[in-house]
């Protein structure tokens, strides 16, 4: 990561100059006191490690359309999101002049608004901000009635699936589980694979299937609403099936995003719900130039030899299963909003410049280059976009039926103590874990008791 760069245009903050400073040392450095280099405000970008040259680009291209009005910088922070936020809010907290822009993970908006450590957008800004989003990556900048950032980019779990071993896809988590146990009991690849390790993924994983039961974690006022009504109970009961079937993957319990992507690159899973990088994953061809995938014989089991169809044949996407048949699933999304720091320079440029960073140019390079889906509905009808993401169609649907994480500054604490909860699925008992998540998750929002 560069060093951050400094303009002399910058709003100062903190102690102030003394007014006489330069009149004591007038004789001995007038000239130092008179001579700092006059220069256009200088905006510092920070950004997170993952797909930084297309920041940096967009960095690039709004800089030149300021026509020297401004520059802006990228900045790279850590790799690991926590790490980006612990960064970040030791800057912020240090009153750090030279963080101005900031991509905050959508599950830091009500922390970081609480915190005092962003600007909300004017009432004109946010106008335009909203014109041409998507409603749910909207949401995820919302809190408290106000707008905090301005979505960059989103992202949300389709149905991935083998269509030789599924010729349709499962509409919901029961008939999934059933056709696995199904193919199983054939000698079928036959795993589910969803992200089920102690860490942010499980919490996904359980808040999009509770908020596809019609259930609700926390509201944004703080209160916890997981033991209202039998969304939980459903929820829970999902995992410990899709945990303990015999047709599962054993190593379940410590599966992440990739770990599930490799499972059906190997042949070894039916389904997977994730997110749409493993489209292009599976499509890569390996260094020796063959197809990707693995081979597959007639009966659709994996072997070395060429002797039937490769898995990225058979590879297609389908809506994230429903809990309820008769309800949309309501998937959890992710991604990247815009934030402007209330501890940098020259707010108004910052906006403006923030605008910039995610207009239609800036998304389709970061969803193109960097994997990204964007947050502005006109893109999912640009060819080149589409090209790039055959899913297109789904993941446009997905995101207009999507949830949020629970909006409350406590969430993080809320996701170690869900992780800790439901980790391992298999051993999940429905009735004991519903009410004492309540009890926990209360404990978390009120910032009692020790996280996991």
């Amino acid at each position: 990561m560069g060093e951050p760069v400094r303009s002399t245009a910058r709003r100062r903050r903190g102690r102030p100059l003394a007014a006489g400073a330069c009149g004591l040392l007038v004789a001995a450095a007038v000239a130092g006191c008179s001579s700092a280099p006059a220069g256009p405000p200088v905006i510092n970008f920070y950004t997170a490690a993952d797909g930084a040259s297309a920041y940096a680009a967009g960095a690039e291209a709004c800089t030149e359309a300021a026509n020297g009005r401004y520059s802006v910088v990228q900045q790279t922070l850590p790799k690991a999101a926590d790490d980006q936020r612990l960064q970040l809010a030791r800057r912020l907290v240090a009153g750090d002049s030279e963080v101005d822009l900031m991509t905050m993970d959508v599950t830091w908006t009500a922390e970081f608004a609480e915190a005092g450590w962003i600007e909300p957008w004017p009432e004109d800004r946010a106008a335009q901000v909203a014109e041409g989003t998507l409603e749910g990556p909207l949401e995820t900048a919302r809190y408290q009635g106000q707008l905090w950032g301005a979505p960059l980019n989103t992202n949300t779990q389709l149905l991935w699936y083998r269509k030789d071993l599924a010729p349709q896809p499962p509409q919901t988590w029961d008939e999934m589980i059933q056709m696995s146990e199904a193919l199983h009991e054939q000698g079928l690849p036959s795993y589910i694979e969803t992200q089920a390790a102690q860490y942010e993924g499980i919490s996904v994983w359980f808040n999009t299937l509770l908020t596809s039961a019609g259930g609700q974690l926390v509201s944004e006022g703080g209160e916890v609403l997981v033991d209202d009504g039998d969304a939980a109970h459903q929820a829970t009961s999902i995992m410990q099936r899709v945990g303990s079937s015999p047709a599962g993957d054993p190593s379940l319990s410590v599966a992440q995003e990739n770990d599930g992507r490799l499972q059906m690159e190997a042949g070894l899973a039916a389904f997977q719900v994730n997110y749409p990088f493993v489209n292009a994953s599976i499509n890569t061809p390996p260094p020796d130039g063959g197809g990707g995938g693995t081979f597959i014989d007639e009966q659709g089991r994996p072997t070395a030899e060429d002797t039937g169809r490769q898995v990225v044949d058979e590879f297609a996407w389908a809506p994230y299963p429903r809990v309820d048949p008769n309800r949309p699933s309501s998937v959890t999304i992710g991604g990247f909003n815009i934030g402007v720091s209330t501890t940098g320079g020259d707010t108004e440029i910052a906006f403006e410049a923030a605008q910039c960073l995610r207009n239609q140019e800036n998304q389709l390079t970061n969803a193109t280059e960097a994997g990204v889906p964007p947050t502005l509905a006109g893109l999912y009808d640009d060819p080149a976009f589409q090209q790039e993401y055959p899913a297109w169609e789904a993941i446009r649907d997905s995101l207009q039926t999507a949830s949020v994480r629970p909006k409350t500054p406590a969430y993080t604490s809320i996701s170690i103590v869900l992780a800790d909860l439901l980790n391992p699925p298999a051993q999940i008992n429905p009735d004991v874990i519903v009410p004492r998540m309540a009890t926990e998750v209360e404990r978390a929002v009120n910032s009692e008791g020790l996280v996991p």
